[in-house]
């Protein structure tokens, strides 16, 4: 899919929708009128929903703010306590023991898919920056990957083009919160999970279909088993309008808030002709434990780097993620290795190493049918662990009935320290993804290890709810707002002594410092700070 660009406002848009945004590479071929009228029906049929549903969220939080814990739900035990599975895993999703994840540029998609992994999650949401540019090269980037035609040529003169045998290919669009503000219908923004979602589909369905494998999507940040149901009725319209077959698009919903851990069942339920398998998403389950109890001292976490997978809360939700999707006769994936190669220090990297390998460990012990890495040269280390843990295609014989978790057991809220180092930390990693972001990249290494929204989230999450909530350092100081700003600037401070008075005026970082600082001291958390930040991209 190669054609030169368009500018302004489409043409080629019907009565009713305004596509903006400036010029982006295959412009003309991804928006073609087919693929606009195909997302804008998408619009028109279910963005009130995804309203109504946000709303709901803000709702649940109301209740959450005034001390009404979440719980497993009465009315839907039901499900939980009968005995059903979800339709069937197709053969290439089946083995997943390793899967490689990263934005859908072009020159990673192609080291992706060549990384030795089973899977490649091409993400257009945490990893991604959404610019228009991103947007809609990316999905001329994925198609061409669907057609094995994708090329990228280095600035060095290197090639890359793909391997004959490739890792399976996977999308994640946005999550219901985010709306592309470049795509109007009706004079109201439509949802980003259905422009990206919806292109995708459009123009590759048939080529996937005729290349012996489908469309996977990854499906982020449900918060239970009603905003399942909605993606349940998208893939339905989609395939009717598109004559596909029932059940041809499969998807993995990423377990990454605090309340679907309370709806597993019901969110596989709502999606048994299309689900495969659920995913710990570590990173974004943390920050939203945050968010959501953001307003109880009660639930104030330690420094971010404490909070691992070990921790009997994250462990609990982990285990529980198994027990469920194996019931149902769902995968049941293991979350995200963040480490990064530290090329110049021998003795850090073998550390870094160590601690990979003993999460995937962990995962494949406790059962889990694969896992998530940052870099390619983390795919023999993970590969290793689960060929040796996992002989099997899979661990979907392992029941783990032995398995009981409680509301109070994903409600513990982990013992450990906030230091100064803790809360420098967060400062200078919000800080500089922020930057990152707002030039464009949505995935970041900082401090040896890959940052993205996620991350990030993590990190400007505890400022907010160490600052509102004078938490005490272990020296005996308190976290104040003063405290906070005189640390944002010496670690500014640091940043421009690294990258010079050039690199630092053309980084975005004083413009990411006053986010960082906006976020901490605003009296309502904000949900999340790529909505904040998306005011100041084009």
């Amino acid at each position: 899919m190669t054609a030169a660009p368009q500018t302004g406002h489409d043409p080629a848009a019907p009565a009713g929708v305004d596509i903006s945004g400036g010029d982006a590479p295959g412009r003309a071929v991804v928006l073609t009128p087919a693929a606009i009228e195909f997302v804008t029906a998408l619009a028109r049929e279910f963005s009130p929903r995804v309203a109504a549903l946000l709303a709901a969220r803000d709702a649940r939080q109301r209740q959450l703010d005034a001390g009404v814990w979440p719980d497993f739900l009465p009315e839907t035990r039901s499900i939980r306590d009968a005995d059903w599975r979800i339709a069937g895993i197709p053969v290439d999703l089946l083995d997943r023991r390793v899967e490689i994840t990263g934005p859908t540029e072009r020159k990673m998609i192609i080291n992706a898919m060549n990384s030795g992994a089973r899977m490649f999650m091409a993400d257009a949401e945490d990893s991604s920056c959404p610019t228009w540019q991103n947007v809609i090269g990316g999905q001329q980037n994925l198609a061409d990957a669907v057609r094995r035609t994708i090329e990228f040529s280095g600035a060095d003169g290197r090639q890359y083009r793909l391997n004959e045998q490739t890792a399976v290919l996977l999308v994640r669009p946005r999550g219901w919160h985010l709306y592309e503000k470049h795509w109007h219908v009706d004079g109201a923004p439509v949802p980003g999970a259905f422009v990206d979602f919806g292109l995708y589909l459009f123009h590759n369905h048939a080529e996937l279909a005729a290349r012996g494998t489908g469309p996977y999507f990854y499906m982020p940040k449900l918060e239970g088993h009603l905003e399942a149901r909605l993606w349940n009725d998208v893939f339905r319209h989609a395939e009717s309008r598109l004559g596909m077959a029932h059940g041809t698009i499969k998807c993995t919903v990423l377990v990454e808030t605090i309340l679907a851990s309370f709806e597993l069942d019901e969110i596989l339920y709502e999606l048994r002709d299309y689900i495969v398998a659920l995913n710990c998403g570590r990173w974004d389950y943390i920050f939203s434990f945050i968010k959501k109890f953001s307003r109880h001292a009660a639930f104030l976490l330690p420094d971010r780097g404490q909070v691992t997978m070990t921790t009997h809360f994250l462990r609990s939700y982990s285990q529980l993620v198994v027990k469920t999707c194996h019931r149902r006769g769902a995968l049941a994936m293991g979350g995200m290795a963040a480490q990064i190669p530290i090329k110049n220090d021998p003795v850090a990297n073998a550390e870094a190493l160590a601690k990979v390998r003993a999460d995937k460990e962990r995962e494949a012990t406790d059962g889990h049918d694969g896992t998530w890495v940052a870099h390619p040269a983390l795919v023999p280390v993970a590969m290793e662990v689960f060929d040796r843990l996992m002989p099997t295609p899979n661990n979907l014989a392992r029941s783990r009935d032995d398995v009981e978790v409680t509301a109070a057991d994903l409600l513990t809220v982990p013992p450990g320290s906030i230091t100064e180092a803790g809360l420098r930390n967060n400062l200078s990693v919000a800080m500089r993804y922020l930057a990152a972001w707002l030039g464009g990249n949505g995935c970041v290494p900082i401090f040896n290890l890959m940052e993205d929204a996620a991350t990030a989230e993590i990190s400007r999450a505890q400022l907010w709810q160490w600052v509102h909530h004078r938490a005490v350092l272990a020296d005996g100081r308190a976290v104040s707002f003063a405290l906070v700003t005189s640390l944002l600037a010496q670690e500014l401070a640091k940043i421009r002594a690294e990258e010079g008075e050039e690199g630092f005026r053309h980084g975005h970082y004083a413009r990411a410092a006053q986010l960082v600082t906006e976020l901490t001291a605003t009296e309502q958390f904000e949900t999340f700070l790529t909505l904040t930040a998306y005011r100041d991209i084009d």
